[in-house]
């Protein structure tokens, strides 16, 4: 299969001229054991090989504003182990580091590893996240993987942001323009036709400059069935992300390609929420743990470097390969706020890239650059496109209600959002909920009390509700069991959310216990489990409310797939307006919940 785009690339990658100040950023790779005098490995050989300069980032999902409150911050780790929030992120700052970044480094490449859409604020999500595609294009982006929410409006869409044309539905959203398509290639290889067994999109993409040839593979998580709608991935087959780049490492290999980085929608846990700790002490990866891991250790040796994604976080590791070698794995934490610059040292004799050369960083897309005028133009362009609606009051309220930004089980916007759930669908015409549950990776951001625009603080407008809850998901309301709904309760820390917790949203008067000093299901504490006081009946039924990709079983809970008599009511960004409307008004604004549902044991 050809792994050329549609669109000529040859020679389109120019050195950039936009001003900016020194990226904030650390070396967190050390110089390896037998660097000579020159800071080069021993083995070097100059004049016969070439340092490539690879640019990476992801999850970008649409966020080409900068991301309001915690969503828009990172953590810098000083020398002397002190810790501060830096405000980073927005496409228009990305864009003048990135362009900085490229100056006087003639072989450079642009890569992402999944989910630059999907889950975008209203700007973006709006269009059907054309905005992005039209950001990453004037981004000089030369590859990406796919991620589990390209597929959130489904294959053929998907197919739409490669190629282009207008929306089936929408049509053309500006007089006189076509939507062009993405510029880059996205790359599916792991995704394959159910019925003829062949990739969606292209495998893999060769990038050359003046000789210097370097593959990329793209995939996404093999679980993506799991975390996206049945309608999303209908008709395809996700196949192991080892066993897919393994299998066309050894076609790049047939085509004479021996550098290849592997573009990878699946990330890790770091040891540190800081961007720049050290992920190798005391050893090489000791500093990760997570999905990532036991990928990187099980891949074909002849792949160099892995980018990665899909968890969020920021990490700059060496893992070691089968053969035991150190092989760079990166991820660029998401939402735009930091890019990793990693150099690939390729040896023209050999066709390869000198592992031992590898080094990598993270960096802060700091906004304290100039920002790039060509984004901003762009930005201007599709709000004033989306301001009658994005602007719309919503309600209020009195302080920051944390969703995103919180790291305990139970987060404060998790209740409100379960609360107005309830509320829109306790009425017996509704659905007549008893209880209302909801996904924590439902939850895209923050309501932030500063306004972000002319609102004024503590205002929630639609553009703001938006980027909390845009998958417009349509809510059920089912009958489940007391057992069915306990076993739901069980899923979220054992089967596959066992490793990595999903502690769901519950609705005022759900309450339980949950044991983290257990293990597995037991960690729910099965006869805590009550609503309004009153201990659960295994054998009594009850309405419960939640998003169609809960109802559905996704995120790991089949139990929550079994209930029966649906109800399909409005969506679920419908829903919570209503219950800001309803709620909260300027004198009387909602205030933070108090998350106390669920009570912990650590």
């Amino acid at each position: 299969m050809s792994a050329t785009p549609k669109k000529n690339r040859a020679g389109r990658r120019i050195l950039a001229t936009a001003a900016g100040l020194a990226t904030v950023g650390a070396m967190v790779a050390a110089l390896p054991a037998g660097a000579d005098d020159r800071g080069k490995p021993a083995g070097h050989h100059p004049g016969r090989t070439v340092d490539v300069q690879l640019l990476s980032f992801n999850d970008l999902h649409g966020n080409l504003e900068p991301p309001a409150g915690s969503s828009g911050e990172v953590t810098h780790q000083h020398a002397d182990g002190t810790t501060e929030k830096i405000k980073a992120g927005g496409v228009e700052y990305l864009a003048t580091h990135l362009r900085t970044a490229r100056q006087g480094n003639p072989y450079s490449v642009t890569a992402a590893a999944g989910d630059m859409i999907g889950a975008s604020p209203l700007m973006s999500g709006l269009f059907h996240d054309e905005p992005t595609i039209e950001a990453l294009n004037k981004l000089k982006l030369d590859v990406s993987s796919v991620g589990n929410h390209e597929f959130d409006e489904g294959a053929k869409e998907l197919a739409r942001m490669q190629n282009g044309g207008c929306h089936p539905t929408g049509g053309c959203y500006e007089e006189g323009k076509t939507f062009p398509g993405a510029d880059f290639p996205y790359l599916a290889a792991n995704v394959t036709n159910e019925k003829t067994g062949r990739p969606i999109l292209d495998p893999y993409f060769i990038w050359e400059r003046k000789g210097v040839k370097i593959g990329f593979i793209g995939v996404t998580l093999e679980g993506t069935p799991n975390i996206v709608t049945a309608e999303g991935v209908k008709g395809l087959k996700f196949g192991d992300e080892v066993e897919t780049i393994d299998k066309y490492t050894k076609v790049l290999e047939r085509k004479g390609v021996k550098s290849i980085v592997a573009l990878i929608h699946e990330g890790g846990a770091p040891a540190s929420s800081s961007y720049n700790y050290n992920c190798d002490s005391p050893g090489a990866g000791d500093g990760i743990s997570g999905p990532v891991v036991d990928i990187a250790k099980r891949l074909n040796p002849q792949v160099d470097a892995l980018v990665t994604g899909h968890t969020h976080q920021a990490y700059v590791c060496t893992i070691p390969d089968p053969s035991g070698k150190p092989r760079m794995v990166t991820s660029a934490s998401s939402y735009g706020k930091l890019y990793t610059d990693t150099t690939l040292t390729y040896d023209r004799r050999t066709k390869d890239i000198v592992r031992t050369a590898v080094e990598s960083a993270n960096h802060v897309v700091s906004r304290d650059v100039p920002k790039a005028a060509d984004m901003t133009s762009l930005i201007e362009r599709w709000n004033t496109l989306a301001a009658p609606i994005a602007n719309r009051p919503q309600g209020y309220i009195s302080a920051d209600i944390n969703g995103r930004g919180s790291t305990d089980y139970e987060k404060p916007l998790g209740d409100l959002i379960t609360d107005a759930q309830l509320a829109g669908l306790a009425p017996a015409d509704k659905g007549g909920a008893q209880i209302a549950l909801m996904n924590p990776g439902g939850i895209r951001s923050d309501l932030v009390y500063k306004a972000s625009g002319a609102e004024g603080d503590g205002v929630v407008t639609y553009g703001e509700a938006f980027t909390v809850q845009p998958f417009t998901n349509m809510m059920n309301v089912v009958d489940l069991t007391g057992a069915q709904l306990i076993a739901g309760l069980q899923q979220q820390v054992s089967g596959s959310n066992e490793a990595s917790p999903k502690i769901l949203q519950v609705s005022k008067g759900f309450t339980y216990t949950l044991d983290m000093t257990r293990t597995g299901a037991a960690r729910v504490v099965a006869d805590s489990v009550k609503l309004n006081g009153e201990p659960i009946d295994p054998a009594k039924t009850y309405r419960v409310a939640m998003n169609e990709f809960l109802a559905g079983g996704g995120d790991g809970f089949p139990a929550l797939a079994q209930g029966k008599n649906k109800l399909v009511g409005p969506s679920d960004l419908d829903v919570f307006n209503a219950y800001l409307a309803a709620n909260s008004s300027a004198s009387a604004p909602i205030a933070p919940p108090k998350a106390d549902r669920i009570t912990v044991v650590k």
